[in-house]
């Protein structure tokens, strides 16, 4: 059996990615969100679907929740072989504006999108990976957005896009220095998909969005390292 640790697991793509990930034969999953109630309630739901689904308190803001997490997933199972790296927030949405310009951008609203967003993944990936070196197997999956690509960059949502970029930049970053290893490290965009986040008027249902992550953390060993995706097809950065 892979053991999964999927973050941000209490709702959305997340709990979609649990439920997807647990319907496959030789993956047990460990769901985790930062809200304790709100995470038992979705792994009790995915229970109730006749899934075998763990669950660990997680606050990927947090270093030290971060290594509690990691260790006790550690302790019980023996290893993590994949990580789906889902937890992320909005931070633009907090601004008066529904689209804010860069001209009104707050700092410390960038720095709260960075560090859910990015550094908390990182730290993540940090704890994980010696696990993963030494078991020789590894698959690391960045939930990015299109919003984060260079290639259409467009105004608007600087907290955002920032952090979605900079994530594609520390996918690329990973994947060229875990070169040569069985660690495939790839980031994704799920699309615009009917969550808290998405809104009512998104074009995605739920298992659409969650699809691609579930290809990209079951990847065969030699599979793409370092990429960006969409539907199973590699995206412009």
């Amino acid at each position: 059996m892979k053991i999964a640790l999927v973050t941000g697991a209490n709702r959305g793509i997340g709990m979609e990615i649990c439920r997807q990930l647990a319907q496959q034969d030789d993956v047990k999953v460990v769901a985790t969100s930062r809200d304790v109630a709100k995470g038992q309630a979705a792994v009790k739901q995915l229970e109730s679907e006749g899934l075998k689904v763990g669950y660990h308190q997680l606050d990927v803001t947090d270093p030290v929740s971060i290594e509690q997490c990691v260790r006790a997933v550690a302790d019980e199972h023996g290893r993590i072989d994949i990580l789906v790296n889902n937890a992320g927030i909005f931070p633009d949405k907090d601004a008066a504006s529904s689209w804010p310009s860069v001209f009104d951008a707050d700092v410390e609203t960038m720095i709260r999108g960075m560090r859910t967003n990015v550094y908390g993944p990182m730290m993540l990936i940090q704890q994980v990976v010696p696990m993963m070196r030494k078991n020789k197997y590894g698959r690391i999956v960045n939930l990015s957005s299109g919003m984060g690509q260079l290639t259409h960059m467009n105004g608007g949502c600087p907290s955002y896009r920032l952090s979605k970029t900079s994530l594609n930049a520390l996918t690329r970053i990973l994947a060229d220095e875990l070169s040569g290893t069985n660690i495939l490290v790839n980031t994704m965009c799920p699309g615009w998909v009917k969550t808290e986040m998405g809104g009512p008027g998104a074009t995605r249902e739920l298992p659409e969005g969650a699809d691609t992550a579930i290809f990209l953390a079951t990847l065969p060993d030699g599979g793409p390292s370092g990429q960006f995706y969409r539907d199973r097809q590699p995206f412009a950065w």
